[in-house]
């Protein structure tokens, strides 16, 4: 765990504006957008999809189908972004995913889970996404039944047969998360905690290992106030081979869609794992340090250090530190997500809110931020955690 601080931001690199090329250059055919876009879409490499989505809706030409699927691709783009409301926007309001499915009369035959997937979180009506994730489970269990072994398929049945459990694990925690969710009043069911309990053990009965998942049952241990419990299954990872390389499970975590590890680091958080809850955040802002979230949480986290360290408790990595140290860290964190919450016109003000209460109590104690370096002072010493051959590449 290092010291994450704030870096002054250097201007951006020039970026080529694509709808500003040369006119000996053709424009690219709308289906050529769109194919780029779901081949990124399948790489995970939403935030590049959504750009080439945008070129094929921002265009005057292309047929009604082509309008029609660039808008479906932005709702998937959307939600796999965490942006639902967005999503059902862009989606037509789950209009176009309605058609794949019956009694549509074009829907195929068995309809895709995937719709049913993208309608479970389109939906408002608690009810009617539970529906929705227990129809796509039904049809992925029908499906991970009908892949008998086969030997001249190998490793491609295997990853067809990944790609399924993956989908169905994905459901169970799709269904835990509604019934978890304040805004319904599911929650406040008697049977809401027994009911996710149910859920998990048929998710974790698929993929005893899916960190999702995992994650998943420690956020309803908490809920539980099963603290040792939570924490136990978000330091679970799968079985390793003797010459895995240390760092295998944060590369494990790594790997996790970014709202995800943002809330990993906040479970963690709550667990009191203070240590682990920052290496994650560190990555987190290695790969976005324009995340709100990320900036406060890492500003929240070193503050919690920094209370344990002046009661005087230890916290792994902050050995040969003052808790004023630390606590100058935690105010660098949060006046950049303050920052980046106005230039950003954020909407989450209960993340503003504490963010400001937290620097009102740094201020009591007498914390000032950091002292500015200037470009070239920081582009000598470089941040405290990066090595002299790590590079930053931004595209």
């Amino acid at each position: 765990m290092g010291r994450t601080r704030a870096k002054a931001k250097k201007s951006l690199p020039t970026v080529t504006n694509f709808s500003q090329s040369s006119s000996s250059a053709a424009a690219p055919a709308i289906s050529a957008l769109l194919d780029k876009a779901q081949e990124l879409i399948v790489q995970c490499d939403f935030p590049l999809a959504r750009k080439f989505i945008e070129r094929a809706l921002v265009r005057d030409d292309g047929s009604v189908n082509e309008k029609n699927q660039a808008r479906e691709m932005m709702g998937v783009v959307l939600l796999e972004t965490g942006e639902v409301d967005k999503a059902r926007e862009a989606s037509g309001n789950c209009l176009l995913f309605l058609t794949l499915l019956p009694p549509h009369p074009t829907a195929p035959t068995p309809p895709p889970p995937s719709a049913h997937l993208y309608l479970a979180q389109l939906s408002a009506d608690p009810h009617t996404a539970l529906k929705h994730y227990q129809a796509a489970i039904d049809i992925l269990q029908t499906q991970l039944k009908g892949k008998a072994p086969s030997p001249t398929q190998g490793d491609e049945q295997d990853e067809g047969e990944d790609e399924v459990r993956s989908n169905i694990v994905r459901a169970y925690v799709g269904m835990v998360e509604v019934w978890m969710d304040p805004e319904y009043d599911l929650c406040f069911d008697p049977a809401a905690s027994s009911t996710c309990d149910f859920l998990l053990a048929n998710a974790l009965q698929i993929d005893l290992h899916n960190l999702e998942a995992l994650q998943c049952l420690a956020s309803v241990r908490l809920s539980q106030e099963k603290t040792e419990e939570a924490l136990a299954a978000l330091l679970t990872f799968p079985p390793s081979s003797p010459d895995a390389p240390p760092a295998r499970n944060q590369a494990l975590v790594a790997a996790l869609p970014l709202s995800v590890r943002l809330a990993r680091a906040k479970l963690l958080l709550e667990c009191g794992a203070y240590h682990d809850a920052l290496d994650v955040l560190e990555n987190v802002l290695a790969s976005d340090d324009s995340s709100v979230e990320g900036w406060y949480l890492m500003g929240w986290g070193w503050w919690l250090v920094a209370e344990r360290q002046k009661e005087g408790g230890e916290v792994e990595g902050s050995e040969g530190l003052t808790w004023e140290d630390i606590a100058r860290d935690s105010r660098d964190c949060l006046e950049t997500c303050q920052m980046l919450h106005e230039s950003q016109s954020d909407p989450d003000t209960p993340i503003l809110e504490h963010v400001q209460e937290l620097l009102g109590t740094l201020d009591a104690l007498g914390i000032m931020s950091s002292p500015v370096q200037d470009d070239e002072e920081g582009d000598r010493d470089g941040w405290e955690d990066a090595s002299d051959d790590e590079d930053v590449e931004m595209s």
